[in-house]
């Protein structure tokens, strides 16, 4: 049976937040003199910490009560507290899904939490069974996945990644951060039902919002709690509050940008197979491609001599590039440039 006090550090649940001045104060007023900030300027005033209006968008947008919302400086920011929350250091581990994003092994390295790396299968699914083995382990809090996964593209098996949410009696971390360009559902409407899962989503990228740094946690109620108790008093600004809901007025743009993205992923992909200096290129439900190449540290140089940046990926998958979809214009020249290379 899942016992959340029985994950959370001891510390944690014994810690008094710190209450900054709009904590004790909700609504609308014509003078504050309760913060210590300069009464001129425009940008004068600390932005709401609990962000309301925002999340009262989001809860509309994502069909998530606004309770069980959180919303963290990046994903990054959610990652490293579930560490801060969960997992003691020196003592307990996290395991992660290899090759994924690396965020996730960084954390755990600041965090003092010790690494168990699951390997892909040669398609990049899950191993069950090798993630199943470690359930044993007391000292294993924390799983993360990642869907669709980072490097490698695809979408995890769903039932999978179901299961070890289901059988597993400590949190689950799933970082969907790709997830609008897949055709595979989101698992937020999942969170009702399981009281260990946590869904990450993110304005970064198919919202087109990389520099606000906004990312988003789904959970239930008494986690998103934790995740508040501990967070910095201010830890999304007002200007980027602003610059999400604005982007949030604008959903036709918004669905446009990412039917287009998806197009040209179709387009980039079928082009980018033909080219005699490609081995593979791997199936994508996401914004990037990821390409096997006979030489991938010779086109990587190559195609930065062009002034073209993609990613080199050989360090995590033998010979592979990762290529971001970008605008027709920007894939073009790529293509262009791939078939001249010799």
């Amino acid at each position: 049976m899942f016992n959340l006090d029985d994950l959370v550090r001891p510390n944690v649940k014994r810690l008094s937040p710190y209450s900054c001045a709009r904590d004790d104060f909700h609504g609308r007023a014509g003078v504050f003199l309760d913060a210590n900030e300069n009464p001129y300027g425009t940008l004068n005033r600390y932005p709401d910490p609990y962000q309301r209006e925002l999340k009262d968008r989001i809860s509309r947008l994502k069909s998530v009560p606004v309770e069980n919302i959180f919303l963290g400086n990046g994903s990054d920011e959610v990652i490293d507290l579930c560490f801060r929350i969960f997992c003691n250091p020196g003592q307990d581990k996290v395991l992660t899904l290899y090759p994924s994003y690396g965020m996730y092994e960084v954390s755990a390295s600041v965090n003092d939490v010790e690494i168990i790396r699951s390997e892909l299968t040669p398609e990049f699914g899950i191993s069950y069974s090798d993630v199943k083995k470690h359930f044993s382990d007391r000292n294993l809090r924390l799983i993360i996945l990642c869907s669709p996964n980072n490097p490698t593209g695809n979408c995890l098996d769903n039932e999978t990644v179901e299961r070890i949410i289901s059988e597993f009696r400590g949190i689950v971390l799933l970082d969907e951060a790709y997830i609008d360009f897949a055709a595979q559902p989101s698992m937020k409407d999942k969170i009702s039902q399981y009281p260990n899962l946590i869904v990450m989503q993110t304005f970064s990228k198919a919202f087109g919002l990389a520099s606000v740094r906004i990312g988003m946690a789904f959970t239930n109620a008494e986690i998103a709690g934790y995740l508040n108790k501990i967070k910095p008093p201010y830890n999304i600004s007002s200007l980027n509050q602003r610059a999400v809901l604005r982007r949030l007025e604008k959903k036709e743009s918004h669905r446009s940008q990412v039917t287009r993205i998806r197009e040209e992923r179709t387009r980039l992909s079928g082009e980018i197979a033909k080219l005699s200096c490609v081995v593979e290129v791997y199936p994508s439900d996401a914004n990037f491609i990821l390409t096997r190449m006979k030489d991938a540290a010779k086109i990587y140089e190559y195609l930065v001599n062009k002034g073209i940046i993609v990613r080199n990926r050989s360090s995590l998958i033998n010979n592979c590039l990762r290529i971001t979809v970008g605008s027709a214009t920007e894939n073009n020249k790529l293509l262009r440039a791939l078939k001249n290379y010799k």
